[in-house]
């Protein structure tokens, strides 16, 4: 029999209670602005400063299409999700959601998929960062990764509030940058700025809205589905926020609106200020398209700018992130899909052995990319991309199921309209985008990558899952 997702879980609390009699419960810590900012913080990194590039390349002025896209889907699945979460708020979220529905294999293979992705992501960050801030002080990439690592180690030892409050301030650093860059590159397209003219849409009409047709939408597409992943975070931190059900109701609508502003808007200005020939894909802060804008303001050390703000988002991500993957693993040990040591807490109430494991597996991820063994850190990164898609359809599959049980027990705080309508359109666009990777040569290899990553997961899950872990599927919130 379900419970009440608004009334204390009686199989959470005894999930709650370890071995020596002690509770190892999560406590409130984080409020409304600490879950905004880090839902922001852990979707603006490199991939935007960086990676935007890539999808205009692709498509051409044609890519805001393709943002469209990906951001209707995210949306849909975030609002998803943020209806799960207020009604059955857990730090575990969308795999505890995927353990309710489906079974607790189910749940283990979510829950470990989307570690699994954070940890790959955690490395490849840590190891930009490294290279950028080695390349500054002229040592090896490895020494500043490691300093990092230990310093962020701390951080995440620390009350969770301490945890929220400097997360949120490294966060904003980032989102003070993108609201400048939007301002500054509204008054270069209207020729506001000493010693510029107004450029309108003149670039868009030399290249034409469409220079590679509707095939370069499609593959704009796949350069930016992911771009926004990450904002997931905000649901997982959930389960320590001071008011669960309001809090990410709220944070939820506003990461999502700020999300879409940010992405869209830096786009449309990139598109309006620079010829299509001259963007692509960028491996340095000086070839970035938010450095070249930047440039066309005659903004002095533009370049040394962008490599701080990349390094910022880069290190934020990786805070956020450190903080995601061990309270999933907390959620997951209670569960019984982890190891029980895994759910303990210390005197600051926060699952210090689970972040132990993030940041062990993360640092050896750093040296795995340092060291790199042919072909299994490309394939392991290829995986990463087509996680989102797996976790992505078990959300929006969960609410097909949950839903109905929710409201049964209860009234729900936050629905999403015209269900189910909507949540079978999600499914069908994230298909859809899976089969155009099919059909993508250079996308294939992350669809084949993932499902191996997926399979091997299940069978693990098979082989090492307590019977008795459906029993135990509620975690403590």
């Amino acid at each position: 029999m379900t419970e009440s997702p608004n009334q204390p879980s009686s199989t959470a609390t005894a999930a709650a209670a370890s071995t020596d009699g002690t509770t190892d419960e999560l406590k409130p810590g984080l409020k409304l602005r600490h879950l905004t900012m880090m839902g922001l913080g852990s979707a603006i990194g490199a991939g935007l400063f960086l990676g935007t590039g890539v999808g205009i390349k692709a498509a051409g002025p044609a890519v805001l299409i393709s943002y469209l896209i990906a951001t209707f889907i995210v949306v849909m699945v975030m609002r998803i999700l943020g209806e799960l979460s207020a009604a059955s708020p857990s730090s575990g979220s969308f795999a505890s959601y995927a353990a309710e529905a489906f079974g607790p294999r189910i749940g283990f293979t979510t829950g470990w998929l989307y570690w699994f992705m954070l940890i790959m992501v955690l490395g490849a960050e840590m190891t930009a960062a490294g290279a950028i801030m080695g390349n500054w002080w002229g040592v090896e990439p490895w020494i500043p990764a490691l300093v990092a690592v230990l310093f962020f180690t701390v951080v995440n030892f620390a009350a969770v509030r301490g945890f929220g409050e400097f997360e949120f301030w490294f966060a904003f650093i980032k989102v003070a940058v993108i609201v400048a860059f939007l301002i500054i590159g509204a008054l270069l397209v209207f020729g506001l700025l000493p010693g510029t003219e107004f450029v309108g849409t003149t670039h868009i009409e030399e290249s034409g809205f469409f220079p590679n047709g509707f095939e370069g939408v499609a593959a704009g597409l796949l350069a930016v589905a992911f771009a926004f992943g990450g904002i997931e975070i905000v649901t997982i931190a959930a389960a320590e926020s001071e008011d669960p059900t309001r809090s990410i109701s709220a944070a939820v609508r506003s990461v999502i609106f700020r999300i879409t502003v940010f992405y869209l808007g830096s786009v449309l200005l990139i598109i309006l200020l620079l010829p299509y020939a001259t963007i692509d894909g960028a491996n340095a802060a000086a070839d970035s398209p938010f450095t070249k804008v930047l440039e066309l303001a005659n903004i002095p050390g533009a370049v040394m700018f962008m490599e701080v703000v990349i390094v910022l988002a880069l290190l934020s991500a990786f805070n956020a992130q450190i903080y995601a993957t061990s309270r999933l693993v907390y959620s997951m040990a209670h569960r019984g899909e982890a190891p029980r040591i895994f759910g303990k807490l210390n005197r600051n109430n926060v699952p210090q052995t689970a972040v132990v494991l993030s940041v062990v597996m993360a640092f050896g991820t750093v040296g795995l990319q340092m060291w790199n063994p042919a072909n299994l850190m490309e394939f392991l990164l290829n995986a990463v991309g087509g996680c989102l898609l797996v976790i992505w359809f078990l959300i929006a599959a969960s609410q097909l199921r949950l839903r109905p049980r929710y409201e049964a027990a209860g009234e729900m705080p936050i629905k999403v309209g015209a269900f189910p309508y909507t949540t079978w359109l999600t499914l069908a666009l994230i298909a859809g985008l899976t089969l155009l990777m099919l059909f993508d040569d250079s996308a294939r290899q992350q669809v084949i990558a993932v499902a191996v990553v997926v399979i091997v997961l299940y069978v693990l899950a098979l082989i090492f899952l307590r019977p008795t872990a459906k029993s135990t599927a509620t975690q403590p919130e």
